[in-house]
């Protein structure tokens, strides 16, 4: 096995023994403690906060910019093929060819999103002011990542720079933003605990 696999895969297991600590440490916590009285049924507000609740039509942080809306979720859905695709390069499965050509051009689209959401942080004013390094390092990071995965698919780019580029970033994610991949269902399951105690969600049928 070639070295900068093995450090991709040194890499990977930095990664999960991190994302793990967060998750147990959030475990550990337990469930949210609400000292007022319940109202509402608090599981099918949890369901609804990641159903429902999830739609752009019920956050007005989503419908008043539905284009940056469907950039981001464009990106997210580029990241999760990234993490896909670097896990079955490790394996001996490899793709049809039509299939790696898609995936490189999801890629690519992918990652333009990804820059014009960076260039919008970037020009914004407002959005500007909200940003921290954290913000502008996360979001080159990825889509350099998924520019490169695209390039790895059609044979543009070195083996060697694919796993180190991956490598790098796997060890910047326990410790950036990027670790929201473990807080966002935690973040979630509060929100619809807390709405649904109060027997604010999920929503009532008639409205």
């Amino acid at each position: 096995m070639q070295w900068y696999i093995l450090i991709s895969l040194g890499a990977l297991a930095i990664c999960l023994l991190s994302c793990l600590y967060h998750f147990f440490r959030l475990v550990r916590y337990g469930a949210p403690k609400d000292f007022s009285h319940k109202l509402g049924n608090t599981g099918a507000a949890i369901k609804y906060s990641f159903t429902g609740a999830m739609s752009p039509l019920k956050k007005e942080s989503a419908y008043l910019h539905l284009p940056t809306y469907s950039a981001g979720m464009f990106y997210h859905i580029g990241t999760f093929l990234t993490i896909i695709v670097f896990l079955l390069q490790l394996t001996v499965i490899r793709f049809p060819v039509v299939l790696t050509y898609i995936f490189a051009f999801i890629l690519i689209l992918s990652a333009i999103s990804g820059t014009g959401i960076l260039i919008k942080r970037i020009v914004v004013r407002r959005l500007r002011k909200l940003s921290c390094p954290d913000d502008y390092i996360s979001n080159i990071m990825v889509t350099l990542f998924q520019f490169i995965t695209a390039f790895l698919l059609t044979g543009l780019i070195y083996q060697s720079v694919y796993y180190i580029a991956a490598a790098i970033l796997l060890l910047y994610i326990p410790v950036g933003k990027l670790r929201h991949l473990v807080y966002f269902f935690a973040a979630r399951y509060q929100l619809g605990y807390f709405y649904g105690w109060r027997g604010s969600w999920p929503p009532s049928k008639k409205y």
